[in-house]
């Protein structure tokens, strides 16, 4: 009652009011639309200004097609400057699988493409059938078979044939539309030294989608970070210095890129992006004294079967078929030779290896100066033959008495009486003796080293040691030897590279004296030829171990240099003047075949190491050697598996070694060279 007659006494209020309210609406309508316009304007802006690029990139994208180009790899060279693996470029055809392919499409193309091969390919290629395209293409059915399966991966291009001909890519070009999914892409392929040279150094490569495979893949092609941007259908390194050195020689990808429509037709010119190209290794080997080095050794395994072996007491080793040899320089630890016989042509890789061929060089494929590689035997007969990884035997004499000297276990001229004979263990019930049983009286060290006594090392060094140390004997003997490159990898940084097989630390079916005993004359440490190489070196700088370098530069593809490979000392372990003048003394009296009218003088020392394989007692030549003696310029090790005595079938290989470097680059510093020899720098 009361608000109706205030109505009606006022109505200019009311009317005020009404006018008000109405006012502010409008002002809230025009704020909130000025505010929503003001949004849309930024938004606008920050799309124009902001992500304009972007968008218009991934717009683009719907518009192109890409293609990877695989990388052009660096090729490798020896040290000076002849190619030894090296890169040819070619044209290969490739399938592309995408998810609308009719089957039979795929199946009609397949056996267009093999008539094309068939009219217009390279004669003496193979000509692939239409079965083998369709497993090329890998799209999950088998014509064979008559068969479906999955494919191996998607939208992934497939190599079917590389070293496409003229008239093949002409064709295939000319009637690009009726063959969809087909590319023509130019890529490198591998190709190696037909001598060969240097097959299990250098390697061999393998397709990233063999190299990945979870079960039988390698672990450093697995890690998705190290591979990103790695195709399928590229070849990698996959031993050796091919995958020691897998990214300066792999380069970067190039890319092919297609205009397209929406139905996903080529619609335009293709714009290429070309692939960055490797770098170039110069390896530290030299052709002329590998060559030498591969040779020697096959010449001696032949030469320990002959009818003038058979004759000797000594020479003859009819069950020897491999051999290995490494030459180090001393000076800056370059590995000039590197040879693991039999060797093998890795071009049989290229465009993927027989499974038969495989078989037959399956033993010998690992590098068997540094792990282990087995001889030429057919697989039923392996077991009964040993592997490249010996015991050293007799060539760790000089160390054994350098050992013994250091630890004060007798001195330079200590005299022991050798009478061919030694006993030890429990009420002295275990024997051992001299090879032959030889005898020698009153020797020192040094004669020790030059007659090869087991019994003076036997009975001054492996018994003393453990008579000073007991248990802990084998972790000091085990610390010497490191420090001259046994029983660690040398660090040279090949893959697969073995550290031996220290069983003086492992053998626990002996005592300890017994382990010390027998590894004091090398019957108890097995390791790599390469081990014993870095070994020689190292006695010849008087304890000085010399990183082993495999690679002497890097450049780019087009020669700029990249990076030189400096000399690096790992460890120096110092020894008194009169303790190496002891050692080096025997050392210059050890008799070997071979070294008539070597015009340098040498230290060396073989060894005969006996284990026992396949049920029987087998003996392997060792040698090691180093050259000149007053100021050493290249230290060699040598081993034969079943090649009897080192000084009959190892020492002359290492002979003809020492002559090819005295050939390309001096004992003394000034190369000989002989007519037909090129003198590498």
């Amino acid at each position: 009652m009361l608000r109706n007659k205030l109505s009606k006494e006022d109505p200019q209020k009311q009317e005020s009011a009404k006018r008000h309210h109405f006012t502010f609406r409008i002002n809230l309508i025009f704020f909130c639309t000025f505010f929503l316009f003001s949004i849309l304007i930024v938004r606008l802006a920050v799309l124009q200004f902001v992500e304009g690029n972007q968008l218009k990139a991934e717009e683009a994208d719907k518009d192109k097609m890409d293609t990877p180009i695989g990388p052009i790899r660096g090729n490798i060279y020896d040290r000076g400057g002849a190619p030894l693996a090296f890169t040819s470029s070619t044209q290969s055809l490739y399938f592309r699988m995408e998810s609308d392919q009719n089957k039979d499409e795929v199946i009609a193309m397949a056996h267009q493409l093999e008539q094309i091969f068939v009219d217009l390919g390279t004669p003496s290629n193979k000509v692939l059938s239409a079965a083998d395209i369709i497993k090329e293409m890998d799209v999950g059915y088998d014509l064979e078979k008559a068969t479906t399966t999955s494919p191996s991966y998607s939208f992934v291009p497939r190599r079917i044939k590389s070293g496409l001909s003229e008239k093949e890519i002409a064709f295939i070009l000319e009637h690009r539309d009726e063959m969809k999914w087909l590319e023509i892409m130019e890529e490198s392929i591998r190709a190696y030294d037909t001598g060969p040279i240097a097959a299990q150094l250098i390697g061999y490569m393998r397709p990233f989608s063999v190299a990945r495979e979870t079960k039988s893949g390698l672990e450093y092609y697995k890690n998705k970070e190290i591979t990103k941007g790695y195709l399928d259908t590229e070849d990698i390194g996959y031993d050796g210095i091919e995958l020691m050195y897998q990214e300066e020689l792999r380069g970067k990808n190039g890319m092919k890129t297609y205009p397209v429509n929406a139905s996903q037709k080529i619609i335009g010119k293709v714009s290429v992006k070309a692939p960055e190209k490797g770098n170039n290794l110069y390896l530290t080997i030299n052709k002329n004294v590998q060559e030498v080095a591969e040779q020697a050794i096959m010449e001696q395994l032949a030469a320990a079967k002959s009818a003038a072996a058979r004759s000797s007491q000594y020479g003859y080793a009819p069950n020897a078929r491999a051999g290995y040899a490494v030459a180090i320089e001393v000076e800056t630890g370059k590995v000039v030779a590197m040879a693991s016989m039999p060797d093998y042509d890795p071009n049989l890789w290229n465009g993927g290896i027989p499974t038969s061929e495989y078989n037959r060089i399956q033993p010998f494929i690992n590098n068997g100066t540094i792990t282990n590689a087995y001889p030429d035997y057919p697989a039923a007969e392996l077991k009964n033959h040993p592997t490249s990884i010996v015991y050293v035997g007799s060539i760790i004499k000089p160390l054994s008495v350098l050992i013994g000297l250091q630890e004060g276990l007798f001195g330079v001229e200590t005299r022991y009486n050798d009478t061919g004979e030694f006993s030890y263990g429990k009420d002295n019930n275990a024997r051992l003796t001299n090879s032959d049983r030889a005898s020698y009286g009153y020797i020192n060290a040094s004669d020790a080293i030059w007659h090869s006594s087991n019994t003076f090392m036997s009975a001054m060094v492996g018994y003393k040691l453990h008579q000073k140390y007991g248990a802990q004997s084998a972790d000091i003997w085990e610390s010497y030897l490191n420090k001259f490159g046994m029983g660690i990898t040398t660090g040279s940084g090949l893959p697969r590279e073995s550290a031996g097989m220290s069983e003086f630390k492992t053998n626990d079916k002996e005592s300890m004296q017994s382990r010390m005993v027998f590894a004091s004359w090398g019957q108890n440490e097995k390791y790599t030829t390469m081990q014993m190489a870095q070994y020689a070196a190292t006695l010849a700088t008087k304890g000085k171990k010399m990183k082993p370098l495999l690679v002497d530069k890097i450049e780019t593809y087009e020669g700029q240099p990249v990076r030189t490979i400096e000399p690096e000392i790992m460890e120096e372990t110092t020894f008194p003047k009169a303790y190496w003048d002891s050692v080096i003394k025997g050392m210059e009296k050890v008799s070997v075949q071979g070294f008539d009218g070597f015009p340098y003088p040498y230290a060396r020392k073989t060894g005969t190491s006996t284990q026992s394989v396949g049920g029987k007692l087998i003996d392997n030549a060792v040698f090691i050697a180093y050259a000149p003696l007053d100021k050493p310029k290249l230290a060699i090790a040598v081993v034969v598996p079943e090649g009897g005595f080192g000084s009959r079938n190892a020492a002359p290989i290492a002979r003809k070694i020492f002559d090819a470097y005295d050939q390309n680059y001096g004992l003394d510093g000034v190369p000989k060279g002989t007519k037909g020899v090129v003198v590498s720098p």
